[in-house]
């Protein structure tokens, strides 16, 4: 048997439907789709477009992974002890929420796929969740922060959210710089920018409150539009402000903009936060080698020795290291879905119910959910010598104590 992938792009598929010609995908199946013996997985993901970089850094890389180790293994185990090996349909959602949903459609009504893997990021997730709970598929939701994951359980019972909300994140940078300033090695103000778009807007909501109740004075607070790439104005005003910490709550490309940014004009505050992409293994590369003492979201405990072993398979089957925040929560909720099928089979509600209730062996650990929604995260890393390691919760086993101030650039 081997492993079968079927890709197409949205926007080849609507051109080859526009003039009658089928699908336009590339196919490499042997045999009849959807088999007895095995288990059909589909996923709309940005292979092209703004978010290709996070999707290509955290997402696909480890379903590519992970449906080569299984497949290696003979295949998904079912709860009769048969094994079944794995189809791949695969779509590029073009960083469109627009394309994602017509593929979301698609693989849920034409493709009929067992089960349906989520995209990246915050906004994509959100624009499913209403199409996954119509089509009755559980809705794994690994790379999106969201405050409102407590209302979406309960308005999307089958939907699981697995990377915290806006307030937890932000309220553990609070946590850091609030003993930053306690410490003497920050002044207390911080100047802050958003991007206008799911994630940002979650985060920011989040640290206005939570920054104010640890005592720091917030000096600025501005949003920039999704697809900015000038950040020079933003940035001038940033170091104008006279505050000791900078804080992006951005995407990957606002992330490296403001870095890139920010050592050419030569701003050099004592914190240095970005946002998602901060944590991401090419990261030092865009700071020109020199990210040492920066901050962003997220966090693993370079200690654990399944982390540990993660980032070794990881790098030797992939060709680079994993993100060091959301990539092992997307193959630890691949492990979920491999144990869960083993468990109770391919029924959605069944499925549903077991990752509800069900403990897991995954790399985070004894992983469970507490409802719908994993709880157990890192809220703030930091790059010391050659690693993203976590920062806080400051409480919990495998934290590294922050350096404050960061080196100059």
């Amino acid at each position: 048997m081997t492993y079968f992938t079927r890709r197409a792009s949205l926007c080849a598929m609507t051109a080859a439907l526009s003039v009658g010609l089928g699908l336009g995908m590339t196919t490499a199946l042997t045999g009849p789709a959807h088999a007895a013996d095995t288990v059909t997985i589909g996923y709309a993901v940005s292979k092209s477009g703004p978010s290709a970089t996070g999707a290509g850094i955290t997402t696909i890389p480890n379903y590519e992974l992970w449906v080569k180790e299984v497949n290696a293994a003979g295949g998904l185990k079912m709860p009769d002890g048969s094994q079944r090996m794995i189809e791949v349909i695969e779509y590029d959602d073009r960083s469109s929420n627009q394309d994602l949903v017509r593929a979301i459609e698609r693989l849920a009504t034409q493709d009929k796929v067992d089960f349906i893997l989520p995209p990246w990021g915050t906004g994509a997730n959100l624009a499913i969740a209403p199409l996954m709970d119509r089509f009755g598929y559980p809705q794994l939701a690994v790379t999106s922060v969201t405050d409102m994951a407590p209302d979406f359980v309960k308005r999307w019972k089958r939907s699981f959210w697995m990377l915290g909300g806006g307030h937890d994140y932000a309220k553990g940078l609070a946590e850091v710089l609030a003993a930053a300033k306690a410490a003497g090695t920050f002044n207390g103000k911080v100047a802050m920018i958003s991007v206008a778009d799911g994630f940002g807007i979650d985060l920011v909501k989040g640290a206005r409150p939570a920054f104010a109740e640890a005592g720091l004075e917030l000096v600025m607070d501005e949003t920039y539009p999704l697809g900015t790439s000038d950040f020079a104005a933003l940035m001038s005003e940033a170091k104008a402000s006279g505050a000791g910490a900078f804080v992006a709550f951005a995407y990957p490309p606002g992330s490296f903009g403001v870095t890139k940014t920010a050592q050419s004009m030569g701003y050099n505050p004592e914190v240095f936060y970005i946002g998602v992409g901060g944590a991401f293994p090419i990261y030092p590369g865009i700071a020109d080698g020199k990210a040492e003492g920066v901050m962003s979201i997220g966090g693993v405990d370079g200690n654990s020795p399944a982390i540990q072993a993660y980032f070794e398979k990881h790098t030797a089957e992939i060709g680079t290291p994993p993100d060091s925040w959301a990539s092992s929560i997307t193959y630890a909720s691949l492990e979920m879905l491999q144990q869960a099928i083993e468990r109770v089979g391919l029924d959605h509600a069944a499925l549903a119910e077991e990752f509800s209730t069900g403990t897991f062996e995954t790399v985070l650990g004894t992983t469970k959910l507490e409802d719908n929604q994993l709880r157990d995260l890192w809220w703030v890393g930091q790059w010391q010598g050659d690693h993203f390691t976590a920062v806080n919760p400051a409480d919990r086993a495998g934290a590294t104590a922050p350096v404050i101030p960061k080196p100059e650039w």
